[in-house]
């Protein structure tokens, strides 16, 4: 491609409302142009970038054993009403109705629409196991979209499941998609990890997400460097040196006595007014689980993990309760909270099991407990793991301190089970003639994040660097002198040897200043450059450069297509970092 031709809209300028470096990027480098909020068109090279990744995908899906359809994207009501999620899902779902008053939403993933087709087409244990996945446009209506392609409304999605007769299949159908799409990123140039995450509102006894490491990540993960574990911030788990479902009292601490703490309200003020430590106070949270109140007790220096609590309670909403709600039922304002005498469901995180001699709210503003005792001074429902965890707790498995990344989550795998088979009546019959619901599998990548989230991980002060295997183009071939005739007729040999060869091209073959020229070519992220000189072309050679490198090297003119191409062979082949 001729870049006089090309559609490269490039700026100078940075978008005032782009506060990622993707964002800001892909806007200047003119990969993408915005419609309307959190909705983009994608230029040609955006395009490009989408098809090589969309490409990968396809292969090792395919060779997984896994087959392509194509799903509709306007599902009816009915069916997912059938699987509960029609009033459970949320304002993302865009809903609308026909010209017959029929309910229908924009399906923003497709686990109703797959689960009715197997439901029409799988009759007996025969017809599976069977992996059926699509690439398609998604609508979901985010109340802020945000971050370019990273958080918008409607993106490209890679969605796939599988249907198998029982968990011991689906789990050999997990880990098959689970192995691809580690190929997958690989083969991308990212640095991933893989981690154990929390299931959301797909449902499913156990999933991993694929998280691309970046500072500027939302995800916050946590690893292991010596055993290799690793979790969403949400799942992870920390070990605990007891594990327990009741308080054992310590005789040796004193009674309780309630102690005048004026204007004390937080952890800090608190323990430090007592001339404590924040981890011998109990911080008292208020929370409602579908609707209905309940405490949660957490040692004063720990975090809540609301996903943990949220299975613990086994509820379908879970908000922290309001000022107002929080006075009312405990009879006190924030600020001075405790367990003691309270008649709420109380639920204990594991590290107050193990504390003794506490500090704690006394439900009377301006005052405060010492002296506390679990066990004594009060009792709880459950006693349950609810920690947050954070860098610098224990392993769960080998007990090493864990490290904290941050992440963007790119896929996602899931063990869903008969979450949807049961309501939808998707069943088998097995070799007796007996009914059975079938067992699936969620597969998910977010095809135009992953080129947002390589772009975050890749990219410096002069804009993009995409590794080869998705970048838009190979090599950009810059002539500089372009009123010579030994400069065009040689750059136009490169550029046909080039297309030949199989190496995809950008002719920038624009009459502008040279530093003009190779700014837009750093910008747009193309890996390497051939610079064509006069100095160096009368000595029978030309200029290469990898977008990376400081300096260039110097390679005779009638080498330089098998040395690219034997670059760019390299580099795709070995695109781990």
């Amino acid at each position: 491609m001729r870049y006089s031709q090309a559609l490269i809209p490039t700026r100078k300028e940075n978008p005032v409302d782009a506060e990622l470096p993707s964002h800001r990027l892909l806007m200047r480098a003119g990969y993408i142009e915005q419609l309307t909020a959190g909705i983009y068109t994608l230029m040609p090279l955006a395009w490009r970038c989408v098809q090589k990744i969309e490409r990968i995908v396809r292969e090792e899906l395919n060779a997984a054993g896994a087959q392509e359809i194509l799903l509709p994207m306007v599902q009816p009501a009915e069916i997912w009403q059938l699987s509960g999620r029609w009033d459970h899902y949320g304002k993302e779902l865009l809903r609308f109705q026909d010209r017959k008053n029929q309910d229908y939403c924009l399906s923003p993933t497709h686990e109703e629409g797959v689960t009715d087709l197997a439901k029409r087409h799988i009759r007996s244990y025969r017809s599976m196991p069977i992996n059926l996945y699509q690439i398609q446009v998604k609508f979901r209506d985010e109340l802020r979209p945000r971050g370019g392609l990273m958080r918008g409304r409607e993106f490209i999605m890679k969605d796939g499941y599988s249907f198998d007769v029982d968990y011991e299949n689906a789990e050999k159908a997990y880990k098959r998609m689970y192995d691809a799409y580690t190929r997958i990123f690989k083969r991308c140039g990212l640095s991933f990890r893989a981690v154990e995450a929390d299931s959301g509102n797909i449902g499913g006894s156990h999933s991993h997400e694929f998280q691309v490491l970046a500072q500027t990540g939302e995800d916050r993960i946590l690893s292991c460097s010596k055993c290799g574990y690793a979790a969403n911030e949400e799942k992870a788990e920390v070990k605990r040196t007891v594990s327990v479902t009741s308080f054992s009292p310590d005789a040796a601490t004193p009674a309780r006595e309630e102690v005048y703490t004026p204007g004390q309200h937080s952890i800090d003020e608190v323990t430090t007014f007592l001339k404590a430590e924040p981890n011998q106070s109990i911080k008292t949270l208020v929370y409602l689980a579908d609707g209905k109140p309940v405490v949660i007790l957490m040692r004063g220096n720990d975090n809540l993990n609301e996903i943990k609590l949220q299975r613990v309670l086994d509820c379908e909403q879970l908000v922290m309760a309001s000022d107002t709600a929080i006075e009312e039922v405990m009879g006190s304002k924030p600020g001075s909270l405790g367990p003691c005498g309270c008649t709420l469901p109380i639920y204990a995180d594991l590290n107050v099991a193990m504390m003794h001699d506490c500090i704690c709210g006394a439900n009377h503003t301006d005052y405060h407990f010492i002296h506390v005792e679990p066990g004594r001074d009060f009792n709880v429902k459950a006693i349950e793991d609810l920690v947050l965890a954070q860098e610098g707790d224990a392993c769960p498995h080998c007990g090493e301190p864990l490290q904290a990344f941050r992440g963007i989550e790119v896929g996602h795998v899931f063990l869903l089970g008969t979450k949807y088979s049961v309501p939808m009546g998707a069943t088998y019959l097995d070799e007796k003639g007996d009914s059975h619901p079938c067992v699936m599998g969620c597969y998910g990548i977010g095809i135009t994040r992953v080129l947002a989230a390589a772009i975050e991980q890749y990219n410096d002060e002069n804009g993009i660097n995409l590794p080869a295997a998705i970048a838009p183009y190979h090599v950009i071939l810059a002539p500089l002198q372009l009123r010579s005739e030994t400069i065009l007729n040689t750059t136009e040999k490169i550029y046909d040897a080039l297309q030949k060869a199989g190496i995809e091209v950008l002719y920038d073959d624009r009459d502008i200043r040279p530093g003009v020229k190779f700014k837009d070519d750093d910008l747009i992220g193309v890996p390497y450059r051939i610079t064509i000189g006069e100095k160096n072309l009368a000595n029978g050679k030309v200029e290469f450069k990898h977008r990376s490198d400081k300096d260039a090297q110097l390679i005779d003119v009638d080498k330089i297509v098998e040395f690219v191409k034997e670059k760019i062979a390299a580099d795709i082949a070995n695109v781990q970092p």
